[in-house]
């Protein structure tokens, strides 16, 4: 097998591909891991967070979570979720452990870990080409890459790689303005003071969830996010100036969060890719049954990393997945799909 030929190769280093390459690379295939840009300096899931927690000390955490809800209906789902899959759960009171993990800093860690066991991590390859095939190959800019099995995690740019083998999904790509606060008196929403990370399902001023993190990552400020925002092409999403999730978020801090200025010190920006149903899409290329996708995350997909992974690297395989996959298959979306072919 020559230097460019591979078991399978991964499109896509964010978190859900960074794990995918792991535990291929952890179950012996020869992996190359694909990047666009260079990177600078369910329930199981949650164990695997603990496990890096561990191997990985305070770099990777954050604070402790918790949820604030006014709806019965959400909290009652929600405990019976957690009760459901056991996971230990207090109600009304804050846990004391952290739980959080930095998005960051998590797919480095795990790339090293991925590298440790001899994959292969190269950026700066934007795909311009791939071609199915019992032996897909990928081409980039940079060169030509072959593999028995491809597993697509792109992100944003799912459908532009997914156009070279006929494929189209029912895909939004939305830009998020993640915004920072800067505390009046410096300290009081600080991590070390065990200020919770939260998800407010919802709120007198929007109907879409509102998200905060304790002041940690930029001394002084505090980030909280609107959990939606307007369309946006991912190659021009500087080009989106709409800013009502801003205004929203003025008006919500100003009423809950007395302590913080409530303008903006920092926005910088993400972008979510969202399925119709805002559940993720994970299964095989409906003609090209060597391709796996990963994608729709729709802006919760990052603590399902671990799992994700797993679930990914056991379809390429051709393995029965760990988990019941139907509530993810492209056919729920039959009627969005578009095919080429």
């Amino acid at each position: 097998m020559s230097s460019q030929d591979y078991d399978c190769i991964v499109i896509g280093a964010g978190v859900q591909g960074s794990f995918t390459a792991y535990n291929l690379a952890k179950n012996n295939k020869k992996t190359l891991l694909l990047e666009q840009v260079c990177y600078l300096p369910p329930l199981s899931n949650i164990v695997i967070m603990l496990q890096l927690l561990t191997a990985s000390g305070p770099d990777l955490q954050g604070g402790p979570i918790d949820f604030l809800s006014h709806s019965l209906r959400n909290h009652m789902n929600m405990a019976k979720c957690v009760e459901l899959q056991k996971i230990c759960c207090e109600t009304a009171n804050v846990s004391l452990h952290p739980m959080m993990l930095y998005a960051d800093r998590t797919p480095k860690t795990v790339q090293g870990q991925f590298q440790k066991l001899g994959g292969v991590i190269k950026d700066g390859q934007k795909v311009i080409d791939i071609t199915p095939g019992s032996v897909v190959t990928v081409t980039t800019v940079s060169g030509v890459y072959r593999a028995k099995r491809l597993v697509i995690t792109a992100g944003p740019w799912a459908n532009t790689l997914l156009s070279h083998t006929g494929l189209q999904l029912p895909l939004q790509v939305i830009k998020i303005n993640v915004c920072y606060w800067s505390e009046k008196i410096p300290g009081s929403y600080n991590v070390q003071h065990r200020f919770p990370c939260f998800i407010q399902l919802e709120s007198e001023e929007a109907k879409h969830h509102i998200y905060g993190l304790p002041s940690n990552e930029y001394p002084g400020l505090m980030k909280i996010c609107y959990h939606t925002g307007p369309e946006t092409d991912p190659d021009e999403r500087d080009r989106q100036t709409d800013r009502g999730d801003i205004d929203i978020l003025q008006r919500y801090i100003t009423r809950c969060f007395p302590g913080l200025v409530p303008i903006p010190a920092v926005v910088e920006s993400c972008m979510y890719t969202v399925t119709p149903d805002d559940h993720f899409i994970l299964d095989h290329h409906p003609t090209h049954s060597n391709i796996v996708i990963g994608a729709g995350f729709s802006g919760h997909g990052f603590k399902f990393g671990p799992i994700v992974g797993k679930l990914l690297c056991e379809l390429s395989q051709g393995e029965v997945p760990s988990y019941d996959l139907s509530p993810f298959r492209i056919r729920r979306f039959q009627a969005h799909s578009k095919s080429a072919l």
